[in-house]
């Protein structure tokens, strides 16, 4: 069966392009023009992945976000033509996984795509798969693969795959000090390429999350010029 994506982008020409692309790669693509429309598809409709555009009419791409992740976890990749930090960073933290700053090569959101579906399908395997451990509990951070549940003092915190995966990882190896390049290479799968701050900004958000001070935070700890731990 076809992998199903859908695609909510109000430019036309953009989404028949995109749709086009996506579906000679296999895919199977839902394609709508405003935010209302695909909302009540998502309710009715398994998706593997989502691409949101940001500027939508009616109901925009950040809230249509949000609304995806208060159920599901798949993969989302917001499309905007804003290239302020501020809108990628809001887009990250309400559960955006990717973020592509139109104009675009419809190539390289097909390959954003299938980078996505990867780290997805494996991240489910894995918490498929048997595992002595299924929840670490340190120092009143909760988090539970089995669930996909993390909570701070019994206060459920909202994370991303990706957020979730990080958290995980530094849980298995409390105490350990692991390298971004380590850290990127087993979440994402893929090759760690020299000056990538990708890591490095979903710590920030993690650390936002877990409302960690900057100075002293209580549970990711930097290791200058080695990388990042929980003790």
């Amino acid at each position: 069966m076809n992998q199903k994506v859908l695609l909510v982008e109000d430019e036309e020409d953009i989404s028949n392009l995109l749709e086009i692309y996506l579906k000679d790669q296999g895919y199977a693509v839902d394609t709508f023009h405003n935010g209302q429309d695909a909302l009540e598809r998502i309710k009715t409709t398994e998706y593997d992945l989502a691409i949101l555009d940001v500027m939508l009419p009616g109901i925009n791409g950040f809230e249509l976000c949000k609304k995806i992740r208060e159920q599901y976890f798949y993969p989302i990749i917001m499309l905007t033509a804003k290239i302020e930090d501020i809108d990628k960073i809001t887009g990250l933290t309400i559960g955006a996984d990717d973020y592509i700053t139109k104009p675009f090569n419809p190539l390289e959101v097909v390959a954003r795509v299938k980078t996505q579906l990867r780290r997805y399908k494996r991240y489910n395997e894995q918490a498929g798969s048997v595992k002595d451990v299924e929840e670490y509990d340190i120092r009143g951070l909760k988090i539970n693969k089995s669930t996909h549940r993390c909570s701070l003092f019994e206060e459920p915190i909202e994370l991303t795959p990706i957020e979730f995966s990080i958290l995980w990882y530094l849980s298995e190896n409390q105490g350990k000090v692991i390298s971004a390049e380590e850290l990127f290479e087993k979440v994402w799968g893929e090759k760690y390429i020299e000056n990538n701050n990708t890591v490095m900004a979903h710590i920030a958000r993690l650390r936002e999350k877990l409302k960690e001070p900057v100075k002293k935070p209580r549970f990711i700890k930097t290791v200058w010029g080695v990388g990042y731990k929980i003790e």
